[in-house]
Formats: C-alpha cells, sequence, structure tokens
C-alpha cells in the first residue's frame, strides 16, 4: 500500500516585482498551513519521505509542516519535478519513488496536484485550495505502478478558520 499526502502551497502574493519562483507568501498563506498542519498531526502519520517544490510558496509551507510535526530534516528533499502545473512531471516523480517508502508527502501547485488527486482519488473536486491538503492512498506495492486508488481526506482551510 502506498500513501501519498499532497499539499498545495499556501496563498501567495502578487505584490512583489519577482520571478514566479521567489513569490513568498501571504500572512493568510502562513495562518492557513499552520491551520492544516494541526489536522495533520492530529492522524499521527508515519511519513517516510516529504518533498517539495523548489518555488518560495511552496517551499516555505513546507518548512511550515516540517518544523509544525518535528520531521526529520534528513528525509526531507526539494526537488524541481514538483514546479510542474499540469501534472505529468508530479506523475512520473511519484512513479520513480523508492519502493522502500510507503508514505510520502509533497508540496507544489496547481493545476498539478488537483488533476492528480482527481486522476488517482476517488472524489473529485473542483479545485486542490492553496494550503489545501489530498491524502490518498493507492494499493501498489510498488510506486512504478501507481493507479487510481482511494481518496482517504480533503481538508481544505476556509472549513478550519
Amino acid at each position: 500500500m502506498k500513501n501519498i499526502i499532497f499539499v498545495r502551497h499556501g496563498k501567495s502574493s502578487w505584490d512583489y516585482q519577482v520571478d514566479d519562483k521567489d513569490r513568498p507568501l501571504k500572512e493568510r498563506g502562513i495562518r492557513d498551513a499552520h491551520l492544516v498542519v494541526g489536522e495533520l498531526k492530529k492522524r499521527n502519520l508515519d511519513i517516510d519521505k516529504c518533498f517539495s517544490s523548489p518555488a518560495n510558496r511552496a517551499l516555505h509551507t513546507c518548512l511550515i509542516f516540517l518544523r509544525n510535526l518535528r520531521f526529520d530534516f534528513q528525509k526531507f528533499q526539494v526537488t524541481e519535478a514538483l514546479y510542474d502545473f499540469s501534472g505529468e512531471s508530479v506523475s512520473d516523480f511519484l512513479k520513480g519513488l523508492g519502493d522502500e517508502d510507503s508514505t510520502v508527502m509533497i508540496f507544489g501547485h496547481n493545476y498539478a496536484f488537483t488533476n492528480l488527486v482527481n486522476l488517482l482519488g476517488d472524489a473529485y473536486i473542483d479545485n486542490l485550495p492553496t494550503a489545501g491538503m489530498a491524502i490518498l492512498e493507492v494499493d501498489v506495492e510498488r510506486w512504478k505502478d501507481l493507479k487510481k486508488g482511494k481518496t482517504k481526506e480533503l481538508v481544505f482551510p476556509k472549513e478550519l478558520r
């Protein structure tokens, strides 16, 4: 069994003249990330590895989660493959993971994450909102065999405010 925790980056700011990868989180994005990780902590999941897009907004969201979870940074990696908006690169990345890891948490972007949550899960969503989290379970032993599974949980910040 493989589990994927998808977390879309928090609400970002367009107030600065910076490249897309450098856009920072807004205060709301920071607050929402804290709300959602609070819900994740209640699940006591055993997360094997964590990966983030290199974009500032995704990485900042990820660090909020990792610090709150007291996650071992030795099991964390930034990867360009998650700076993807279609889902193709993210899908290829997931299929290339080591089979020793059962549960992974990834931080990235839309529309990639909404597309993959709908493709791999069994509950349709219109949009994975900023700082939104989807936990999926797929009945495979090898990541390269990734297929449709079950949407175990959806956590959206607006439901927690």
